[in-house]
Order: C-alpha cells, then structure tokens, then sequence
C-alpha cells in the first residue's frame, strides 16, 4: 500500500495512515473487502512501529471502514454510502475553512468572501 508518512508534520503518524487509508476507501482505490496489509507488513514497510499501525487499524475499525478477522487479518468494510458522504462533506468543510483563513490573511471581510463565494458558485 502506497502511504506516505510526514516525520516532520505535527499530525501524528497513526493519524496519517488512518487519514490516508481513509482517503483511499472514500476514493474507491481500496474496494469493499479488500485485504490491509498486515499490522507487521505495513509497519516495516513504513518504517514505523507495529503499535502505531495497530492503533491505526483500531481506529478505522472503530469509524467503520475496517473490519477485522482474528487470524486472517483487517478487511475495507461494506461501503456505508451515508459515512462515506459523511466523511466527503467533512472533507470540503475542512478545505472551505482554509479558503476563509486565507481570504481573512488577505484582509477580506466576511461580506466580500460571501460575495467571492457567490460569484465562483455561479460560475461552476
């Protein structure tokens, strides 16, 4: 599995390949019922400790993207259509809120981003 992993970034390291197998699912790169790699396989792939692929795996799980067989390993859960949109809404708002950031770094009012936002929904 193609990951990549930020040692510098302040997001923490299981976090990134929650995020990015996440990501992966949400896009139809990893389908319904495919096989994760192993807690063991990912992490010396990655380079980084079998806990925190572990602790990753867990947390997909617990979200519902994953699910895991004792002795046969971790699966892409049945697509849930409703999170999967979820998880997409969440995705713009996040980028949504860089956008505002921005717009507010440049000196823009809230009326004047309104309006910018207007203007390029219009236009898509």
């Amino acid at each position: 599995m193609n990951l990549i992993i930020n040692h510098t970034s302040m997001q923490p390291i299981y976090d990134q390949v929650v995020s990015q197998i996440k990501d992966k699912i949400i896009h139809g790169e990893l389908l319904e019922q495919a096989m994760l790699p192993s807690v063991r396989t990912l992490a010396k792939d990655l380079k980084i400790s079998a806990l925190t692929v572990k602790k990753a795996y867990d947390q997909l799980e617990q979200e519902g993207f994953v699910t895991t067989v004792h002795g046969k390993g971790s699966f892409v859960a049945c697509a849930n259509q409703v999170q999967m949109l979820e998880e997409k809404k969440k995705e713009v708002e996040s980028e949504f809120e860089q956008a505002i950031r921005k717009a507010r770094s440049c000196g823009l009012e809230n009326s004047e981003i309104r309006e910018l936002f207007e203007i390029v929904l219009e236009e898509s």
